[in-house]
């Protein structure tokens, strides 16, 4: 059994975690409001814009374009959103295994590294950072999203890669952050497969006409489209990764007072025994020397 000095010792270290753990839950907590009313504003548009986007390549047909057809290159791009700090559950480590468990092979892969976290876990297994965006989390702009959508666009088309990945946390609630992987390029069209009633048009089966030409019109729309994910992917992430710590931190400090209320019970039994020894001796001694 430890001492009481020992006990004493490990109940003060325990203690100051606990302050610790509490201070950053509270800070975790005023900035997760902030980035879930960014996230929650900005979801509306980005759902549009993906929803728009989609109708547009439903209604389109006949159409060569270099974003709608695989690059020649094996190279798969994939932006991966996570954190600069640690101390938040699985939130880093859960993209790491997205990444890591998706099937594609390490040497096929590069990394746009947005947060330090990702980045060190993903070199250490061997995966190439092609970039470091790693500022871009701490406070996201959309002009963060547009550089980053220019990169990866510039290397589709120079065909050093041949697909573009975003893998990041979508935000649900405060304990429920998904991780996903969704892909960019090549755009992928998307069928209306809603049923319709015989004899009625509603006009989605209306080819979509374009004006200057289609190429033209889609080499405008759809690096719009990419960075507006980027941008909205990157909210998202950042409201999670707030969420995931404030859950973590408020689990700490349940945890170190828990732990800090069987220490207290040890010390009392310790100093329980240490008197009882004490009050043994005395009357031994005072029956000897009777």
């Amino acid at each position: 059994m430890a001492s009481m000095r020992e006990i004493k010792r490990r109940k003060g270290s325990i203690s100051s975690i606990s302050q610790i753990t509490k201070a950053m839950k509270l800070v975790s907590t005023v900035k997760f409001q902030k980035a879930k009313n960014n996230a929650e504003n900005s979801k509306p548009y980005f759902d549009k814009m993906y929803q728009t986007v989609s109708s547009i390549l439903a209604k389109t047909e006949n159409i060569t374009h270099p974003y709608l057809n695989p690059g020649t290159s094996a190279k798969k791009a994939i932006i991966t959103i996570t954190s600069n700090r640690g101390l938040a559950g699985g939130y880093n480590s859960n993209i790491v295994k997205l990444i890591t468990g998706s099937g594609f092979a390490t040497e096929d892969v590069v990394i746009y590294a947005i947060g330090r976290k990702g980045k060190d876990a993903l070199e250490r297994r061997g995966y190439e950072i092609k970039n470091d965006y790693s500022d871009a989390i701490n406070a996201p702009i959309y002009h963060d999203a547009l550089d980053i959508g220019k990169d990866v666009l510039k290397a589709f088309s120079d065909d050093e890669i041949g697909e573009i990945y975003l893998a990041y946390t979508g935000f649900k609630n405060t304990v429920t952050h998904i991780p996903k992987m969704i892909k960019l390029l090549p755009v992928e069209e998307i069928k209306d497969d809603t049923q319709k009633t015989p004899g009625k048009s509603d006009g989605s089966e209306i080819l979509m006409n374009y004006e200057p030409e289609p190429e033209e019109a889609l080499a405008a729309i759809i690096p719009q489209y990419i960075c507006s994910l980027i941008y909205g992917a990157l909210k998202e992430s950042v409201a999670s990764e707030n969420g995931a710590r404030m859950t973590a931190m408020d689990n700490a400090t349940n945890n170190a007072e828990e732990m800090i209320d069987e220490l207290t019970l040890s010390f009392n039994r310790a100093r329980q025994g240490a008197i009882t020894q004490e009050i043994t001796e005395i009357v031994s001694g005072s029956e000897a020397l009777a």
